[in-house]
């Protein structure tokens, strides 16, 4: 691709941008999002952010049934042709892994997503997103704050009838949820690692 095509993309097309143009556009920031066809560019993640993720990542790994559930971190989800958000962390179907060079999971294969909070992403985390996702059918969603810099859990499942998510419960110092399969995480492990 020429310099002068990849200049293009710094403009939208009047239509947006699609979930397939994610992959065509070259040296796009790492994590770039699509919401409503646009661009969302993320800014560098702080310690808190990173830590957590490593310790959803790892005890939902220990927690997931196998060979049923995946756990990934950083994978987008296509929920629409122009919706292409990419959460935190994800747990996906395990027969939804396609290959080793994917960089998407379709919505149906989605059980569980998280968000944790950024002050950049406050309103895509708490509002935009969870609302994508519910409308799209993921079943679980969790969004993870920080509160006096230990992290609070809000966890909600998807009410099929109203197609909107409802509250599993807030959690503070452990999560523990039987819902989509047990889930025993203590988040006070996070000012030991």
């Amino acid at each position: 691709m020429s310099a002068e095509s990849a200049i293009e993309w710094n403009r939208p097309p009047a239509e947006g941008f699609t979930a397939d143009d994610l992959d065509r556009i070259p040296d796009l920031p790492p994590h770039t999002e699509l919401i409503d066809g646009s661009l969302v560019l993320v800014s560098p993640q702080k310690a808190f952010h990173s830590l957590m993720l490593d310790l959803l990542t790892h005890s939902l790994r220990s927690s997931a049934p196998r060979p049923e559930f995946l756990v990934r971190r950083d994978m987008s989800v296509v929920l629409g042709r122009k919706q292409r958000p990419e959460p935190d962390v994800v747990v996906v179907r395990a027969d939804a892994e396609a290959s080793l060079s994917a960089t998407w999971y379709p919505a149906d294969a989605v059980v569980l997503a998280i968000e944790v909070v950024s002050p950049e992403s406050e309103f895509r985390d708490r509002s935009r997103k969870p609302q994508l996702y519910a409308e799209a059918g993921i079943p679980f969603f969790w969004r993870v704050e920080a509160v006096e810099g230990k992290p609070v859990v809000h966890a909600y499942q998807r009410d099929p009838e109203t197609a909107a998510y409802v509250a599993l419960g807030i959690f503070h110092d452990r999560v523990l949820v039987t819902v989509p399969f047990p889930i025993d995480i203590d988040l006070t492990e996070i000012e030991r690692m």
